[in-house]
């Protein structure tokens, strides 16, 4: 007689065992077995909605520094980095040449008067002349027309010495704003062109922008909201939060500047801009910050876990369970997300009982056996 070693004898058990459960599937002499999932109820509660963007920023002045003459660079007396002052000295370029020309523009000054001095007093004697016959009209008019020569020079030569005052005075470049100084371009000893070598570059820093772009609808909301009153409740709350890289939060607030005119047609947003005051200098220009947006608490707002949103191309859904204690998908709405929680806009209401773990195990029409979730239960802000 064949014997059937132990192992197979085993699996033979087994597989009449899985055969009168009805196969695999689960189900027992008295039904589908249940599916344990767990899953909430849902409770309205009130929901603080915070948005976040990434802004990044900007001096609220850049005032590049060039020349208004030419010539060799001959000292640099602020230092890189560093803040300076309104008039402060920045740069010097050789002088001698232009006190030279404003010693020669002087010079040519002092002959064109001393031509006029002369010229106004062969005037003074011709008229005299003139009214006794001793001088013809034609003489007296030369006079005249010298006379009139030489105040033109003077005139020439007194705005070619203001010229030359004004060269040496650009000679030594001033900041022109309070700020910081950036790197110098040009080292000592370097040629220097007007109006065309650039020198350095001023950053105010004191205020400074924070630029981002925001939906049109979030920045009616904000709009609306910055015209109420401020809440006595909460007269410290902030619209607008900004965090460093490191995750810290400026202490400084921030204020909105300004809001463009126009909607930015690829991404169907609004560049906006934030002022926000610098003492401790933290902030430079071009570094990327956080903006979080606070808005009102929304009363009775559904509020589920994000992990118990399903994705099936284009639709968002979440498995419900009914009164026979069976699994249904629903469609949903989302809104905000707040922290690991989303905002149901459409699809669920109060008491509705929703699945958010297990999913993966779900079927319409399935027989469910539900662990409450004591999450479901938070209290709001």
């Amino acid at each position: 007689m064949h014997t059937v070693p132990a192992p197979a004898r085993l699996i033979f058990v087994c597989t009449l065992l899985a055969s009168a459960a009805a196969g695999c599937g689960g189900s027992g002499p008295s039904g589908p077995r249940p599916v344990a999932v767990t899953a909430i109820r849902i409770a309205p509660r009130p929901v603080a909605i915070t948005q976040e963007y990434p802004g990044q920023l900007e001096a609220s002045n850049t005032v590049e520094i060039r020349p208004r003459v030419g010539g060799v660079l001959e000292q640099q007396e602020a230092v890189e980095g560093q803040r300076v002052h309104n008039g402060q000295i920045l740069f010097v370029i050789d002088r001698q040449p232009y006190q030279a020309a404003l010693a020669q523009a002087q010079a040519t000054l002092a002959q064109a008067q001393a031509a006029k001095a002369q010229a106004e007093r062969d005037l003074e004697r011709a008229r005299p002349l003139s009214q006794l016959d001793a001088l013809s009209q034609r003489e007296l008019d030369a006079a005249i027309a010298a006379g009139a020569a030489t105040t033109a020079q003077v005139q020439a030569a007194q705005a070619a010495v203001k010229t030359a005052e004004l060269n040496l005075d650009y000679t030594i470049v001033r900041a022109p704003i309070d700020g910081v100084m950036s790197r110098a371009l040009i080292r000592i000893g370097g040629l220097v062109t007007a109006y065309s070598t650039l020198l350095t570059t001023v950053y105010k820093t004191d205020p400074m922008y924070v630029n981002f772009s925001i939906s049109e609808q979030r920045l009616l909301e904000l709009q609306h909201e910055l015209g109420r009153p401020p809440d006595q409740r909460n007269p410290s709350k902030r619209q607008f939060r900004i965090f460093l890289t490191d995750g810290s939060e400026l202490e400084s607030p921030a204020a909105l500047n300004f809001v463009d005119a126009a909607v930015d047609l690829r991404t169907d947003t609004l560049p906006v801009r934030l002022a926000v005051q610098n003492p401790k200098q933290l902030l430079r220009a071009g570094q990327y910050v956080k903006v979080s947006v606070d808005s009102p608490v929304q009363q009775d707002a559904i509020v589920i876990p994000q992990r118990a949103v399903q994705e099936l191309q284009d639709k968002r859904f979440v498995w419900t369970v009914d009164g026979d204690g069976k699994a249904a998908p629903r469609d949903v709405v989302l809104g905000a997300r707040v922290a690991e929680d989303t905002i149901v806009l459409k699809g669920l209401a109060a008491g509705d009982v929703v699945v958010v773990d297990g999913t993966q195990k779900l079927r319409p029409g399935v027989l469910v056996n539900t662990e409450s979730k004591p999450a479901a239960d938070k209290k709001g802000p």
